[in-house]
C-alpha cells in the first residue's frame, strides 16, 4: 500500500474521534450559575444565550398530563414549584420545553437536560406558565 493511501485511510479512521470533542465542548452548568445573588442573569448565562447548554437536576412532577415542557429543579420536589408570574421566578428552577411528550421520570431521579438558553420572560400559551428562563428544543436523560 502506498505512503498516501495509508495516511488517507487513517484520517478517514480517526474522523469520527476527531468530531466527537465539539460534542463534548457544550457548556455544562448548574442552576446556580445561572442567576446572581439578586436574581438577575448572570453574565454566564447572558454569554451563553441562544447556545446549546447541558443543565443536571431533578424533574418536578409536571403541570399536567401529556406536556411537552416541565421544570428542572436543583433538589428533589415531590410537588411542582410552578409560579404565578415573573416576579416571583425562584433562582433554582428552570423551564425544559421538549419537542415530544414527556416521559416523566420520578421526582427524585438525577436527570441531564440539553437544550438552547433562552432568557427573559416567555408565557406559555397553553398553560399560562411565566418563565424568565428556561431551555427549548431540549432532551434528557
Amino acid at each position: 500500500m502506498r505512503p498516501d493511501r495509508r495516511l488517507f485511510l487513517a484520517a478517514a479512521l480517526a474522523a469520527p474521534f476527531l468530531a466527537r470533542p465539539a460534542l463534548a465542548a457544550e457548556t455544562q452548568l448548574k442552576l446556580r450559575e445561572l442567576y446572581n445573588k439578586d436574581r438577575s442573569f448572570s453574565d454566564l448565562a447572558q454569554e451563553l444565550q441562544g447556545q446549546r447548554i447541558t443543565v443536571p437536576g431533578f424533574m418536578a412532577p409536571p403541570l399536567k398530563a401529556e406536556s411537552r415542557f416541565f421544570v428542572l429543579t436543583k433538589m428533589p420536589m415531590s410537588y411542582c414549584p410552578f409560579c404565578e408570574s415573573e416576579a416571583e421566578w425562584p433562582d433554582d428552577i428552570l423551564a425544559i420545553y421538549t419537542k415530544r411528550i414527556v416521559d416523566v421520570v420520578p421526582f427524585n431521579v438525577n436527570i441531564t437536560t440539553r437544550g438552547v438558553l433562552e432568557l427573559g420572560s416567555f408565557k406559555d400559551p397553553e398553560t399560562g406558565f411565566v418563565s424568565m428562563i428556561r431551555l427549548t428544543d431540549a432532551s434528557y436523560a
